[in-house]
């Protein structure tokens, strides 16, 4: 890599199918390329992340989805109104000169920016940044560093926001102030080669307690959760409308679907021990994210766990377990005696007859 001579391959492209409609382009490269491109981020990253703005929470050191999260509910209190902002496939429109010009800015090494102009001469439409690449995070992150993020500070410093890569909540207090930003954010978007997504963009009243008003949209999806009104209660147990995220609907649809393609009627030839043994790495990671906000709206989603459990035991015991109630009694024994089977049954989501 430091002659020069390394170039390269090309990459193989793979489509995967979104959370709503269409399908998302991922480019895969080679092992050789992977490590070549981790080579390059491990030298770059040190010097570009201490850059980049606190608010930008995506693919960063000791920063992660719920840290964007857990700010933007308390954000939500402060500030009454929001948009909830959406990039026009994003990944597939960044400029190439822009992102060689913030380059530039951090480059020490000739050889580093060589090759990552021969990585992005790999896209086809020669613009973009090929999502599934090592460096591709990085790249983004660093284009709209310069594109977003700084713009806003210096122009809005009193609209705080989160980012998290492309997915951006940007605060404000008037649906005024919010809809002069929505159109100067698209302005700034369109003048660096982008566009904003005209029917997922949207202007969100944060309706709570302290809030009084009416307006369509009072709600918006963020990271798989789903900020909206909500019934809460306060420390001295009194209840109140707050404006707080929980699971949103079609992450709790992936969840049930993932739980359906397990067909865990169809695994009659495994005890419940070694079904727990296989799920429960993936019901541990739902909770752990899923959890962290409103973690009772995550439980319910488990009810149709049960149902599957309650499909298996019928097949497995057919002779004392024909019917719905026995295998609900039968579960209820089983987590009578090994109560921390699953885990979900220790976060209070247990069967019950």
């Amino acid at each position: 890599m430091s002659s020069g001579s390394y170039f390269p391959s090309k990459v193989r492209y793979v489509e995967i199918p979104k959370k709503g409609k269409g399908v998302r382009r991922l480019s895969i490269p080679t092992v050789t390329d992977r490590i070549a491109q981790m080579v390059v981020k491990l030298m770059l990253e040190p010097k570009i992340d201490r850059h980049f703005h606190p608010d930008s929470y995506g693919y960063r050191p000791n920063k992660s989805a719920l840290d964007a999260v857990s700010v933007c509910r308390k954000r939500c209190w402060k500030y009454p109104w929001a948009i909830n902002l959406d990039i026009k496939a994003f990944f597939d429109n960044v400029s190439h000169e822009l992102l060689c010009k913030a380059l530039e800015r951090h480059i020490t090494e000739p050889w580093e920016m060589l090759y990552i102009k021969r990585w992005l001469n790999t896209c086809e439409e020669k613009r973009g940044v090929p999502q599934g690449g090592v460096i591709s995070p990085l790249l983004a992150n660093l284009f709209l560093h310069y594109t977003f993020d700084k713009w806003v500070q210096k122009f809005h410093p009193h609209n705080p926001f989160e980012r998290y890569a492309d997915d951006i909540i940007v605060h404000c207090k008037t649906r005024i102030e919010a809809i002069k930003l929505e159109f100067e954010i698209k302005q700034r978007l369109n003048a660096c080669g982008l566009e904003m997504h005209p029917e997922k963009t949207q202007i969100v009243f944060c309706k709570n307690s302290n809030l009084q008003g009416a307006y369509k949209q009072q709600s918006f999806d963020f990271l798989g959760y789903c900020f909206r009104p909500r019934r809460t209660k306060s420390a001295e147990g009194k209840l109140f409308v707050g404006f707080t995220p929980a699971i949103s609907p079609s992450s709790a649809k992936a969840i049930r679907r993932k739980i359906r393609e397990w067909r865990l009627g169809d695994k009659t030839q495994l005890s419940l021990e070694e079904i727990a043994r296989k799920i429960n790495p993936c019901l541990r990671g739902w909770i752990n994210y899923f959890g962290e906000h409103n973690h009772s709206i995550l439980m319910n989603v488990f009810r149709y766990l049960e149902t599957r459990l309650f499909k298996y035991i019928k097949r497995k015991y057919k002779k004392r377990c024909n019917h719905l109630r026995r295998a609900k009694q039968w579960l209820v024994k089983v987590y009578e005696h090994q109560p921390a089977l699953f885990v979900h049954w220790q976060y209070g989501r247990h069967p019950r007859v």
